[in-house]
C-alpha cells in the first residue's frame, strides 16, 4: 500500500480534496504548488443566454464585476461549481457530470453564453448555433516544492493531479529537485491532464470520470494495489 497520498491543487481545493480522502478512507497531504489569484475583468458586450461555468473558482473570484451578469442563468460543469454559482448569487440552469465539453453538446442551440474561466482553461468546440464569448477572473499562480516534500517524494508517493499546468509544474519542480520520477505514481482527473506530466514515472493512471469522487476511487484502489514492476 503507498504510504504517501498527496494533493497539489490550490487552496481551497486541497483541504477539500483533503477532507473528501478522509471520507473515503484515505490520509491525502495537501501540498498546493500553486495559488488563485484573481484578474481584473469586464462583462462582454451584447446579450447573453447564459453563463458558461468551468470551475468553482471562477466564480469565487470574479469579483465585483459578477454583479453585471447576475442577472442570467448559469450552467455548471459539476455539483462544486454549482454550489460556488449560487453561493455567489447566480442561478444555476443545469449541472452537467461528464466534463465542459459535454455539457456544452447538451445545450439545445442557438444559444449565447459567457463562459467565465482561468488563463488556463479547457478548450471548448461549440456545436452549430451555440456561440461562446470567454473571460478570464483568474490565474493559477505556481509555487516551488519544498526540498522537503522533494525528499518524501523521492521515497515513494501517490500524487493528485487536477489541471494539466499543474501536472506540467509538478513535474518540471521534480526535475529540478531531482525527485526521481520512478519513484512517484500519478492519478490524474482526466488523461489529458495524465499526459501533460511526461513520461518517466512509476505509474500513471486516469479517473474513470473527470468528477472529484472518481479521482478518489482510483487513489484508493492505487493505495490498495502493488506498484508495477
Amino acid at each position: 500500500m503507498t504510504g504517501l497520498v498527496v494533493t497539489i491543487r490550490p487552496e481551497p481545493g486541497a483541504a477539500a480534496t483533503a477532507a473528501a480522502g478522509r471520507e473515503a478512507g484515505i490520509e491525502i497531504e495537501a501540498w498546493p504548488l500553486s495559488a488563485i489569484r484573481p484578474l481584473p475583468w469586464e462583462p462582454a458586450a451584447g446579450r447573453f443566454d447564459a453563463l458558461l461555468l468551468g470551475s468553482a473558482n471562477a466564480v469565487r473570484h470574479a469579483g465585483p464585476a459578477l454583479a453585471g451578469v447576475r442577472g442570467i442563468p448559469a450552467y455548471a460543469v459539476g455539483e462544486a461549481t454549482a454550489a460556488a454559482a449560487v453561493a455567489a448569487g447566480l442561478t444555476v440552469a443545469a449541472t452537467g457530470s461528464g466534463g465542459l465539453q459535454s455539457l456544452v453538446d447538451a445545450l439545445p442551440p442557438p444559444l449565447r453564453l459567457l463562459r467565465l474561466a482561468g488563463a488556463e482553461r479547457v478548450p471548448l468546440a461549440p456545436p452549430a448555433g451555440i456561440e461562446i464569448a470567454t473571460r478570464v477572473t483568474y490565474e493559477n499562480a505556481p509555487l516551488p516544492l519544498a526540498a522537503e516534500h522533494a525528499a518524501r517524494l523521492g521515497a515513494g508517493a501517490l500524487v493528485l493531479l487536477h489541471a494539466a499546468a499543474a501536472a506540467r509544474h509538478f513535474a518540471a519542480e521534480c526535475d529540478r529537485l531531482g525527485v526521481p520520477r520512478g519513484a512517484v505514481r500519478l492519478a490524474a482527473l482526466a488523461l489529458r491532464i495524465a499526459g501533460a506530466a511526461g513520461p518517466g514515472w512509476r505509474e500513471v493512471r486516469a479517473a474513470a470520470a473527470p468528477r472529484e469522487g472518481a479521482l478518489l476511487a482510483l487513489a484508493r484502489d492505487m493505495c490498495h494495489e502493488p506498484p508495477p514492476g
